[in-house]
Order: structure tokens, then sequence, then C-alpha cells
């Protein structure tokens, strides 16, 4: 018995989401709640699966595809193919996340020469069956055999100027039937082929096209920066057509149950009368306000505004609604969870608890980690707004803020990004093909298209700057400058876009970061209440420190001491102490150091009062320190009193063939005992005035790139005898540990563990040291790695949990089984990162930590892996552990 591949409308419903993807679900949802649905079938994700791999249709999926043609023309009590007033088709896709224009529709199948007179004298408007038709053959052509779209709309705008009209609506009947004989010459010249007559064949092609369409550029790409599965497959949706095209009692439009933009609890969606779905979509009107509607036709508004309340109450989220009103009567034709902005999907959530329609952790689960992360993002600066002009103002379809120089065509923005340059994409308006181009871009502004085109939804899911509908910009398809309220634009030209207030602005305006509260704030406040992982910072001054503070940083993870000593007034004293010839002259210059990292300290210790600061000693090889070009070489001698040949000597000497793998990090410690000595000291004399002062200074000294216990110990016991001789010892509370950035350290966590009171996982170094990658070289290589999918994600990026992953498990084993007290952590980038975080939080750590403007980021993410997971039982040793940090 072969497999189940289509299911009719009703037959499914909305939990069924993998089998019959988004879409098919809930058309299966909502024919069971008896809302208005065309009719309709879904065929299966699986059947696509299959079809994928051998290019042909699975067994038994032919004979199920006719026997629902032939239910569907039982209840329509019509015939596909029929002589007379036949059913016509859409054929759409329907993935299992919802991936917006990037797979493929055609519309009106079913249609050809003979049937477009009969379908139009049933309807009594042949003006309308050839619009259908031509819209047909165009949309068939395009999807189905890749023909030039363009070559077509040539030919519409040819008949129009013959006309001299500038909309398809004013067209006329002869004028349209025009329009169908030349697209029918051009079809069968481009493909070498009649257009097909047969509605089955049309069908079958159509299919094939969708299936087809899972697997095209556009989607590939989409499905690469949204990290979706390639082997989820897409749905395909054959579903009854219902036109809003027959005349001024027709409509198409797009509706949301709440502002897609802002948040805000109000209907919300645009319409055009006349019109079908795809003129919405692609911008090539600018449709009306859905509150219109309330005038023109407040029935079926009234109608409307109650099924938007009844599915947004039946989802309990919010929810995009695609429908059309064929002769004063309501149809719908796709309800979906809405895609939004990262500051609509907060307010949304957390308005939504106060309402009682949803409680705080389904709020929590509903905000994804990387939207908080998007919530950071830069916005204009209110002081230059306020002086500056705005040279234009389309619609907001896109909150935030981008700042660029203009580019005019997706390729452009992508090689322009490549070299380092930020763009504004303008468009006369975006397609499915734009996708890569949006990504590339700092922020979009299109000439045509509302707040639902193509540009304003892509926009909103990427959470990308958009303006769309700029009615100011005068600009061409293929166009290499523009026009904007008569200014003319040419590539490269700065701009400023404010995707919030929809204005336009020529040149290059400053950006601010926005605050983080409100409903960031209390959303936030519910993640914490959830997840287990402790959240840190990274941070290398006061100001920083107070930063991640504000952010809800539990404390510091890491502090690069290395990167104080780069200040102007600091760079000479460490050179003078590298270049030092005895034990004697180093000491000198550290005690002119002294009293520069003893400052430090304190601010970064009193900003986190309370809070543990983690302190790496100096970590790289000296020679970074040191000029290189002979100029500056022999400034410095001057500068120093010493001899140029000698300076140059000891430079040279310093040079490393590797100096990832050379005298850096605990090494230098161990040869030169009295550079840790004066950190050391400066974290405790900045410990011991502030706890003099009523504070609670909590430092942990961390010892870096450790591979051997014989290492770390003696430095160790140096951080005890400092702690002795400053006063420190049972005045101060501090903790003493080291990095875990080399495999062998990781291999001997057990011996490391018995004398360290934490650990913390360099994640970049022992990427490197584990997978054999150069952090400084990889970038040429490892871009083709993730998109041949040796490695899903940049291993730099996001940890690699089946390679360096398997070694932190084991760490974690071996340290826990030497000491059940010892504190883990992570820091550097990979602590920010959602998926590294849950990672993280699976096999039982205390803590990640990341950069400042990431802790929301972090925390979050540790809150969806808490829910995701639960608590098992190296994560109870984890929920002990947070409470002593």
């Amino acid at each position: 018995m072969s497999s189940k591949w289509v299911y009719y409308f009703g037959e499914g419903n909305k939990s069924q989401k993998a089998l019959l993807g988004g879409k098919g679900a809930n058309l299966s949802e909502m024919t069971n709640l008896g809302l208005p649905v065309p009719p309709g079938f879904t065929i299966t994700t699986t059947a696509c699966i299959e079809f994928t791999k051998t290019n042909k249709w699975p067994a038994g999926l032919a004979e199920q595809v006719d026997a629902n043609i032939a239910k569907l023309e039982k209840q329509m009590e019509k015939k596909l193919g029929g002589s007379k007033d036949p059913i016509l088709l859409s054929v759409r896709s329907g993935a299992v996340i919802s991936m917006p224009g990037m797979m493929d529709t055609v519309l009106n199948l079913g249609l050809n020469e003979r049937n477009v007179k009969s379908i139009g004298k049933a309807a009594n408007n042949m003006r309308w069956a050839y619009d259908s038709f031509r819209r047909f053959i165009q949309m068939f052509a395009d999807v189905c055999l890749d023909l030039e779209r363009s070559k077509f709309e040539a030919i519409l705008d040819q008949v129009k100027a013959s006309k001299g009209v500038k909309l398809d609506t004013e067209l006329d009947t002869e004028a349209m039937e025009t329009v169908c004989a030349e697209f029918l010459r051009l079809f069968n010249k481009l493909a070498g082929i009649p257009f097909p007559s047969s509605a089955k064949e049309q069908l079958r092609i159509a299919i094939d096209a969708v299936f087809k369409s899972w697997n095209n550029p556009r989607a590939i790409k989409y499905r690469a920066m949204n990290y979706i599965p390639d082997d989820l497959g897409t749905a395909v949706n054959v579903q009854v057509m219902v036109f809003g095209n027959m005349g001024e009692d027709c409509a198409t439009g797009v509706g949301f149950t709440r502002d897609p933009s802002t948040g805000e609890n109000v209907r919300y969606g645009e319409y055009l009368m006349n019109a079908q779905g795809e003129d919405v979509v692609a911008g090539i009107r600018t449709p009306l306000q859905i509150k219109e509607m309330k005038k023109t036709l407040p029935k079926i508004y009234k109608q409307l505004m109650d099924t938007f309340d009844l599915l947004e109450d039946h989802y309990k989220d919010m929810q995009d609604i695609e429908f059309t009103i064929q002769n004063y009567k309501l149809w719908l034709l796709q309800t979906r969870n809405g895609k939004r902005t990262a500051n609509a999907a907060v307010r949304m959530a957390t308005e939504m608890v106060d309402e009682g329609l949803i409680d705080r952790k389904t709020a929590v689960l509903r905000v994804a980690p990387d939207q908080i992360e998007k919530l950071l993002h830069d916005q204009l600066d209110p002081k230059a707004v306020k002086r500056a002009k705005a040279i234009a103002k389309g619609l907001p379809a896109s909150p935030g803020a981008a700042v660029g120089q203009v580019v005019f065509t997706s390729e452009d923005a992508a090689k322009w990004k490549d070299a380092g340059k930020k763009t504004i994409l303008v468009r006369l308006e975006t397609s499915p093909e734009d996708i890569g181009g949006m990504e590339a871009s700092e922020g979009v502004l299109t000439a045509r298209g509302g707040m639902t085109s193509h540009a304003a939804v892509v926009a909103r899911g990427m959470n990308k700057c958009c303006i769309a509908g700029c009615s100011a910009l005068s600009i061409k398809h293929h166009a290499t400058d523009a026009r904007l309220n008569g200014k003319l634009i040419r590539q490269g030209d700065w701009m400023s876009i404010d995707g919030s207030t929809g204005k336009v602005y020529m040149g290059k305006l400053p950006v601010v970061k926005p605050d983080v509260g409100g409903s960031v704030g209390v959303l936030l406040d519910y993640a914490d209440s959830f997840r287990k992982l402790g959240v840190l910072a990274n941070a290398d001054t006061p100001k920083d420190a107070k930063v991640a503070r504000n952010l809800g940083a539990e404390g510091i993870g890491l502090t690069r001491t290395e990167h104080m000593f780069f200040e102007k007034s600091r760079i000479k004293v460490v050179r003078e102490m590298i270049l030092a010839f005895d034990k004697s002259g180093r000491q000198r210059a550290l005690n002119k150091l002294l009293p520069f990292q003893r400052t430090d300290f304190h601010g970064i210790l009193e900003a986190m009062n309370g809070l543990p600061v983690v302190i790496r000693l100096l970590d790289p090889p000296l020679h970074e320190f040191l000029p290189h070009k002979a100029d500056e070489i022999a400034a410095l001698a001057r500068s120093l009193g010493r001899d140029v040949k000698e300076v140059e000597a000891k430079v040279e000497s310093l040079k490393e063939f590797n100096p990832m793998l050379g005298f850096r990090g605990c090494r230098l410690g161990v040869v030169y005992p009295e550079i840790n000595e004066m950190q050391i000291r400066a974290v405790f004399e900045a410990s011991v005035a502030l706890a003099r002062a009523g504070k609670k200074p909590y430092p942990h000294i961390e010892i870096p790139l450790v591979g051997n216990l014989k290492e770390y110990y003696p430095l160790k016991q140096l951080v005890l005898k400092v702690a002795k001789d400053t006063g420190a010892e049972g005045l101060v509370k501090y903790k003493v540990g080291t990095m875990i950035e080399i495999p062998r350290a990781a291999l001997n966590a057990d011996n490391l563990a018995t004398e360290c009171d934490f650990m913390s996982f360099g994640t970049n170094d022992l990427t490197q040291m584990t997978c054999g990658f150069s952090r400084d070289d990889a970038g040429s290589f490892l871009k083709h790695y993730t998109q041949k999918k040796i490695y899903i994600r940049d291993p730099f990026q996001s940890i690699d949990q089946n390679g360096v992953g398997k070694l932190m498990k084991v760490c974690v084993g071996l340290a826990r089984g030497a000491n059940s007290h010892i504190d883990i952590g992570v820091c550097g980038e990979h602590g920010g990162d959602p998926t590294s975080v849950e990672f993280c939080h699976r096999i039982g750590l205390d803590n990640v930590s990341c950069s400042p403007y990431r802790v929301p980021v972090a925390r979050m993410a540790a809150a969806h892996a808490a829910l995701k997971y639960g608590t098992t039982v190296t994560e109870t040793v984890a929920i002990t552990m947070r409470s002593k940090l």
C-alpha cells in the first residue's frame, strides 16, 4: 500500500505542519473552524523530499492527485479544464517554516485559448477573463519554464503606452486580449513549444515547479541565513481560485491582527480593489489601508475584523492573513504566525501576557534570542536628526536605522559588503531575487510598494531597516542613478534612512545604541526567572563594566589586561619593560606600570561591586607591543636613549613563526614571574582599598594558556603569596583559576581541578588548536566549508559541538569528578551565540560570558535552553554553582 501523499482540506490540522507545511496545516485548520476557505488539497512535504531525490513523483502520488481533483470537481460542480466555466486553480508552496516569497506560486491554472472566452461570458466580464489569462501565461512562463519575465512585462508596457494609460486596470478588454495574444507568441518563441492547453498537464508542470523551488537559489540563501534545515521539503497546496480582480466589488489584501512593525494591538493591513494578491505583495500599485474598508465595504470589514479576533484567539499569536473578496464575498487564503520586527515581537509577547492570552513561559519562547540582539542595533542619533533635513519620506516598513553608500543592484550590495563597505540598496521595488542584496545591505529604500510589499515583509523578517513606497524616489529598473525629490543620487553617495519614521537623509548621520528597558526589560526579567546559566560579560574598562551591569550581567567573565597596555600613556613604559636588559630593568618599568594597572582594576571592581570579575593575566606574546617599522623602532630607541641597532636586534629576537603557539600566556609568567606579580599586586591593592572603603570587590585571577599543572601551580602560589603581602588574604574574597584553551588542559582537567577554584573555556583558542584552524587565516576557506556543509556554521562563531564540544564535555566530566564545587564557564564571543549558549546549558556549565551588548541575548538564550531541556543531573550542579558566583 502506497503512502498517503495528499490531504484534502479539513483532513489535517494545525499540529501537522511538519507533514502539510504551515500553509496546508492552517488551511485545514481554518476549514475545520468553518471559516470561508476555498476548497483544495495539500501534497505533503514527504512527497517533495522523495521528488528531490529522483526528480520523479513518488508511487501513488499521481493517482491521489487525480482522486482529489475528482473530489474537488464534485464539490464545485465544475470540471478542471472544462470548456464551459471550468475550475481554475492556484498552486502554492507551503514550507514547515515560513519562507515568504522564497518559493513559487502559480495562479489561474486551467485557463487556455479555448475556455478563456467561456469563462468571461459566464462571469459576464471578458476583461477580467483576459486579465487572468495574461497573468497565468506570464507566471507559468516565469515559474515553470524560467522564461525571462521582463520580456513579458515589456509587452504589457508597450500596450499601455499605445493606449496612453499608466495602470494595468486602465486597459480595456480589447487591449487585454491583445496582451494575451502577444504573450502566447512570445511564450512559443522563448520556450520553443506552444503554451500547454491541457489543464492536467499544466497542473503536473506547476507541481513540479513548486517542488523544485525548494532548492532555488533564493530559498537556499534564505535557509542558510535563518539556519533552516535543507531536508524539510515544501508542501504544495492546490486550491480553487477566487478572484479579487473581477471588478469594483472585488479586492485582495493582507492583514495582521497586530501591527507587525511596532507590535501595537491594532488590526492592520492593506488591500487593493480589483486586483490579485500578487499586486499587493509585488508593490506594483500602492494599496489602501485596511481601515478604509470600513467606509467602502462595511459588512465585509466587520466580518474580517471578527475573523481576525477569532484567529488570534485560536492561535494565541499575531496572525498574518491573506484574503480575497469576490463579488462582495470574503474568502480566506492563508493564516500564519506573522513575521514581525524584534521590537514588535517583544511588545506583543509582554502585552499578550498582560491580556491573559499567553503565559510568561510562552512569551519568552516566542522571542528568539537573536531578536533581542537585533534590538540592540544602532538608531539614528536624535540630536543629529533634529539638525538634519529629510530629503524625502516613505512608508516606515521596518524600523531601525541604516547608514551606507547607495547601490542600485543586489549584486553590487554583495560585492561592496565583501569589500568592507556599508550600503543602502535603492530599488524601484524588490523581488525574491533581491534576498542576497537585502541581506548584504544595511537597509533598503524602494519607490514602490506598501507595508506588506516584498521589501517590507522580508526586511522585517531580517530585522533590516526598510522604507517602502517612497514616491519622491524616481528610479527605473537596471538604473545606475536616481532622483530623490529632484536631487540626482549616484552610486556611492552616502545616505541615512530611518525605518521607524520613513525619513530619508543624504549624508552620514551618527548612530547610537538604544536603551534596553520597557517591554524588553520586562521580557528579560521573565527570562531570568527561568534560566539556570549565569550570564557574565567581557569588559576591559570601567565604562564597559557599567554598560554590562546595566544590561544585566552578573559579573565580568573576562578582563583582558593586555588591552590596557596599549594606551598612549602606557605603551612606552610597556616597551621599556620588554626591552630591559635584566630583571632589575624590567622591575623598574613594572613599578611604573603598577599604578596604571591598580587604577584600571579599581575602576572595574568598583563598577561590579559584589559581583565576580575574572581578570586574565597577560596573554599575548611580547612582540605584539613593539613597533616593527624601521622609523618607529628608531623613534622608540631615541625615546629610551638606546642604540637603534640594539633595539632592532631585540625586536627581531622576539619575532615568532607561530605566535599563537609561542611565548605567551602562562609561559610569560613562568619565565618572567615579575610581570604577573605586578599585575596580581595591582589587583589585590585595588581590592584592599575598595574593601576598606566598604565595597565588596570579588576578583577571580585567571592564569591563561595552561596545559600542564606544573605551569599553573607556581603561578597560583605567587597569587597566594601576593594576597598575603598586600593584606588581601582574609579581607578580600577571591578565587584563582585557569582558562581552558589547549586540548591538553581539557584532557588533564582532573589534575588542574584539584588546584583551581574555577575554569573558563577560551573557546576561540580552543577551536584553533582543536580544529587546526588559524582564526586570522581561516576566513579564506571557512565560508566554502559552511557552504558545503562540512561545518554547519563557522566554528569561530558557534561552538563546533562535534569536535570542540566533545572536548568540552570530557573536560567538564573530569573536572567535576575531581572537584564537585569547581565553577566552569565560557568566555569569548561564543558566550553570546544562542546555539552555543544552549550547548553550554546542556553540558552543565555554570555561566557564559560575552561582550556587554550581547548580554541580553545570552540571558534570553539561557532561558530558552532551560525551558527546552529542563534540568538534568549536570544542570543541577550548575544551579548550585550559580548561587556561588
